[in-house]
């Protein structure tokens, strides 16, 4: 609809939304994102109305608001942008509309239940991401134009998808155009939210700042509409008395219309306490002559909010429908409200005033009304919350048993900070003291996803607390310990799982809190005396048949444990066997199982991946990404997932691969936050993958982005490939061989301490046998030595096939031969091509044979070893024919 006044002086942000929609609209059919800001007043909404107006008539044109009091309420604005024209589609088409993330996506739109484990707010975004992309194919003949008016109050979880989505709109045929105020928006801490500096695509971003009108324009508006006879002076003190603010502008020549009063000069004295009653104390004056119905319908308006159901508001108000109607066309005539059913205020600052002005004490007293209206007239607990939120803490366990509710709902559609609004609002209540503890325990577990920090707070609370029995107290401290290790407090998590465990009965309890308490202690960089708990997990777990998933979860970790410490393949394979049922992870204790967490199955597939048993890990781990991709687990699970993948990859010598799981990886991670666990994890792989590729230089930027290696300390959890040896690897390719060496025997020293031989996962000793080649090549041959027999005990081709290699360094030449050749056959059977094109390359080089260069220059290319491949063609070219 179009502004029922011209816009004055709103050439520029009308010619900007002209050039966006033409572009949108046009041949190539170009979205953006098109921001409008400015203070209350100012006219955004006035902008936004005719942006809509000149695009209806080409374009499919979609429309939301936020509003101060549903700030609270979890996808309020998204729901409103999106929901009328998608339950406008059948359900089967839906469906088909949604894909694989209809249970994840649909639920937070009010479109279906929630069903499946919690969803992650990031995969709720992602989903969303989705569905807007698929629905803007979809109207491509009328593109898609989502307005977004008042969104520095979108509740958060609108807000976050908003800014992430319209940061990467690429070539999708979408305009969207958002309007807020900037210090409302600052003061809830989004700083970037409409950022174009976070933009994808720059140039695809116009961001207008809304200034005041002139002098001359506000002239221009009284004359509009007051008459040409209005004289200078008149006009110049309306400007000075609205600082050029168009609402208050207009408000307040509707004032002078109806006072009656000349527009000369000699009126301009009155302006001043004229327009102070258009706003704050004026505006609740005005409200009380309209009499009591009236003030208290629109009371009951203002706490109600956006979107105003009059029935509601009645009941609210305690009337009729019939005086709701008198109040209501009352507050119409007084350009208070506008509409019907729905009701809104005619501006946010009107309810805004007319909110503050209510006395505390019955504003939340009708908070409190509010939310049992909204629940009798079926529109359930999680919309009642955000008046609960409001009320004072009375002792009600029935308001606690709805917060809980509702926090349950939040958590199944992906908003853990609206759950977590809930439970500390029924904590404050408070609950009885027998069901404090189990809501800290809720309280907790709403947070595990995305905040681990948060989470621990309310775990310790809840632990000690009376009041949770057995089975909730270890389910506390099995889910604290991995919050405290995802927190980077590995060793705190091993003593607390100590301490419980010290006082649970024996029985699965227990179990699973050996269990966790094994995988914590085996994660930290440095341990006491890994080497004796290594003796005592091979006294728990060598036993057991794998009946149950404590029984599995243990020789998980026996068989992740033995891996590491390069005990018998064969005996590793055989323990994973017997972790597994069917070959994939039992039920419960699966990617998205909440009892046991992810950790588990990603330990299998890790010790496969380290066994050469490359295709069972590929296969855990491509469930992995289904399964956190079906659940809406796209932030850090999913980019752990990826990673994974990239080890496997990488594992294989397929290197390219390998970088383009492990960026992917890292993309996701970044979206999450910084210094993430996963972070240490696919850097540290990426930079092993860039140097088996030759492009140290781009090894070390990743190195150097995410502080990875010397002078940044090493996180206190291990990472897959050993982090430390990685960083010697990478100092090496950079000729910095001193630092290397200091490195690679700082790493040799942690690792022989406990007894961690497996030298594929950490490979010191080879790289640093290499690096005393030329300056102790005795030291470096009796490391080499050791090396071969660490890896012979561990058996696997790829482990006595990298072991030759290193060997062959230090042997004579005819010896160094066969040593080659025995490499090349050991690792030709292990699927570790780039490995395998290595030992060819050296097996060439020691022969002097193209025919084995030239497969080495072919193995090496078909991995992406680009250097590598470099180097076995000139290999093959400097040698003549006769050789």
């Amino acid at each position: 609809m179009k502004p029922s006044r011209p816009l004055y002086e709103r050439d520029p942000e009308l010619a900007a939304a002209a050039d966006a929609v033409a572009a949108l609209c046009g041949a190539q059919a170009v979205g953006g994102l098109l921001v409008y800001s400015g203070e209350a007043g100012l006219g955004k909404t006035a902008l936004l109305a005719e942006v809509q107006a000149m695009a209806a008539d080409r374009c499919t044109v979609w429309s939301a608001r936020g509003g101060e009091t549903v700030t609270s309420v979890p996808f309020h604005v998204v729901r409103q942008l999106l929901q009328p024209a998608l339950v406008q589609i059948a359900p089967d088409q839906l469906r088909e509309l949604f894909g694989d993330w209809y249970e994840t996506t649909a639920p937070a739109l009010g479109l279906a239940q929630p069903s499946g484990p919690q969803p992650e707010p990031q995969g709720v975004r992602d989903g969303l991401d989705h569905v807007v992309r698929q629905l803007a194919v979809r109207h491509s003949h009328r593109p898609l134009l989502l307005i977004v008016d008042d969104a520095h109050w979108a509740d958060g979880e609108s807000l976050d998808w908003l800014s992430s989505f319209t940061e990467n709109l690429g070539d999708l045929p979408l305009l969207a155009v958002p309007a807020y105020r900037p210090q409302e928006m600052a003061d809830r801490g989004r700083f970037g939210a409409f950022d174009p500096n976070a933009a994808g695509d720059p140039a695809k971003l116009v961001r207008i700042p809304l200034r005041a009108l002139t002098p001359d324009a506000t002239a221009h508006l009284v004359r509009e509409s007051l008459g040409e006879h209005a004289d200078d002076p008149f006009c110049r003190e309306v400007w000075a008395v609205t600082g050029g603010n168009p609402y208050e502008a207009v408000e307040l020549v509707a004032k002078v219309q109806d006072e009656e009063m000349p527009p000369v000069e000699e009126s301009a004295g009155q302006l001043r306490p004229l327009g102070a009653s258009a706003r704050g104390r004026g505006l609740v004056t005005r409200l009380e002559r309209l009499g009591t119905n009236a003030n208290r319908f629109a009371w009951a308006a203002a706490v109600l909010g956006t979107e105003i159901s009059r029935d509601i508001a009645a009941n609210l108000a305690g009337m009729s429908p019939a005086e709701a109607a008198d109040c209501t066309a009352k507050l119409r005539e007084a350009r208070i409200i506008t509409g019907f059913d729905p009701l809104e205020f005619v501006h946010p600052l009107i309810a805004t005033t007319i909110y503050d002005s209510i006395p505390p004490a019955t504003r939340t007293a009708m908070h409190g009304r509010a939310a049992w209206a909204l629940t009798d007239a079926g529109h359930g607990v999680a919309a009642a919350s955000r008046h609960l939120l409001e009320v004072h803490a009375d002792d009600d366990q029935d308001v606690v048993r709805q917060l809980r509710e509702a926090a349950a709902h939040h958590l199944a559609v992906g908003a853990p900070e609206a759950a977590r609004r809930c439970l500390e609002r029924a904590v404050e209540e408070p609950p009885r003291p027998e069901d404090r503890a189990l809501i800290l325990y809720e309280l907790g577990c709403a947070t595990l996803l995305s905040s681990p920090a948060t989470t621990v707070r309310h775990l310790r609370n809840a632990l000690d607390t009376p009041g949770l029995d057995d089975r909730q107290r270890v389910d506390a401290t099995f889910r604290l310990a991995a919050a405290l290790a995802h927190n980077n407090e590995l060793k705190v998590a091993a003593d607390t799982l100590a301490a419980e465990a010290a006082r649970t009965a024996p029985g699965p309890g227990l179990m699973r809190l050996q269990a966790a308490h094994f995988q914590w202690e085996g994660m930290q960089r440095e341990e006491d005396d890994g080497a004796a708990r290594s003796r005592r997990l091979v006294k728990n777990a060598d036993h057991l048949e794998g009946r149950d998933n404590p029984e599995r979860a243990l020789i998980t970790l026996r068989a992740f444990d033995a891996m590491m410490r390069g005990e018998s393949a064969e005996l590793v394979v055989e323990l994973c066997e017997r972790a597994l049922v069917d070959g994939s992870p039992a039920r419960g204790l699966g990617w998205t199982d909440p009892e046991w967490g992810f950790e588990f199955p990603t330990m299998v597939g890790i010790t496969y991946a380290f066994t050469d048993q490359y295709e069972r890990a590929q296969s855990l781990f491509g469930e992995a990404v289904r399964a956190f991709e079906i659940s809406g687990w796209s932030g850090a699970h999913l980019a752990f997932a990826h990673t994974l993948l990239g080890l496997v990859a990488r594992r294989r010598g397929r290197l390219a691969e390998a970088e383009g799981f492990l960026r992917e990886g890292l993309r996701l991670a970044d979206r999450v936050g910084v210094g993430l666990p996963v972070h240490w994890d696919a850097a540290c792989l990426l930079i092993d993958t860039l140097l088996a590729r030759g492009r140290t230089a781009e090894a070390r930027a990743i190195a150097d982005q995410y502080e990875f290696g010397a002078p940044f300390p090493y996180p206190s959890a291990m990472v897959l490939p050993d982090a430390p040896c990685v960083s010697g690897r990478l100092l090496l390719a950079e000729g910095r061989t001193a630092e290397a060496v200091a490195e690679l025997e700082a790493a040799g020293l942690a690792l022989e301490v406990r007894e961690r031989h497996n030298g594929v996962w950490a490979p010191w000793a080879f790289d640093l046998a290499r690096a005393l080649a030329d300056t102790d090549p005795a030291r470096g041959a009796e490391i080499a030595a050791q090396a071969r027999k660490h890896a012979e005990r561990f058996g696997t081709d790829t482990a006595i096939g990298e072991a030759l290699r290193c060997l062959a360094v230090f042997a004579p030449a005819e010896e160094a031969e066969k040593l080659l050749a025995d490499a090349v056959r050991h690792l030709e059977a292990s699927s570790s091509e780039y490995e395998h094109a290595l030992a060819r390359y050296e097996y060439g080089m020691a022969t002097r044979s193209t025919r084995e260069l030239a497969r080495a220059h072919k193995l090496a290319l078909a991995c992406g070893a680009d250097a590598l491949a470099h180097r076995a063609q000139q290999a093959r070219a400097s040698i003549r024919p006769s050789e």
